[in-house]
């Protein structure tokens, strides 16, 4: 397996979940993100959507959507199990992941892209500056709401860590570097977040964002 790599909180979460099952890739291939190298031919014959990470399997095969990966990886090395082992574990995993994406995830990097991320993006996609502001709210709005349910547990999918929480984390990472932080007062939130940064996965990874810039 070849690993297409850079900077940023997606690649980051296919690492965590790699480091959690203990696999190392054959080949990891740094893209160099601001150079524009993800948008060229040779990488765009490999990844069409010009994302990243990617990854290269044997007989030409590509994967290149983060959970499709960490999917990928589960079935190859069952053990230690992050999505699940009966169809039920596996649907509610899937259902937190849905919910992660679409209540925080996603607003939370449009907001940085249509935002602080504006110059760097404008050229590469569609960007939106007056949506700008509000995504983040949904982002927040997301957090509040996983607050809530976060009470009196310490994982996404109660009792099992998973890809859930493997999905979020580099997410709130990246966020607090680029003046979307944590708000502290989510108390719950906020210890989740500290427990999984703990993690070897987490605390060992290559890449380590820059402090806030407000």
């Amino acid at each position: 397996m070849k690993l297409y790599d850079s900077r940023g909180p997606n690649p980051k979460l296919v690492r965590m979940f790699a480091a959690e099952k203990g696999l190392q890739f054959d080949e990891t291939i740094p893209v160099d993100l601001p150079k524009g190298e993800n948008r060229q031919a040779l990488y765009l014959s490999k990844n069409p959507a010009g994302q990243l990470p990617c990854l290269e399997l044997n007989g030409g095969y590509f994967l290149a959507e983060t959970i499709a990966i960490c999917e990928y990886l589960e079935e190859r090395q069952a053990e230690p199990v992050l999505i699940g082992t009966t169809p039920e574990q596996r649907a509610e995993t899937r259902m937190w992941v849905r919910r992660m994406e679409w209540k925080i995830i996603q607003p939370m990097l449009d907001g940085f892209r249509f935002g602080r991320g504006h110059d760097f993006f404008k050229d590469r996609m569609r960007v939106i500056p007056e949506a700008a502001d509000g995504l983040k709210a949904v982002a927040q709005d997301g957090l509040r709401w996983l607050e809530r349910q976060l009470e009196g547990r310490v994982t996404i999918v109660p009792d099992r860590f998973t890809l859930a929480d493997i999905a979020l984390y580099p997410i709130l990472e990246f966020g607090a570097s680029v003046g979307q932080p944590l708000d502290p007062a989510l108390r719950s939130l906020t210890a989740w977040f500290e427990a999984v940064g703990s993690r070897d996965s987490a605390r060992n990874d290559w890449y380590q964002p820059k402090a806030a810039v407000e």
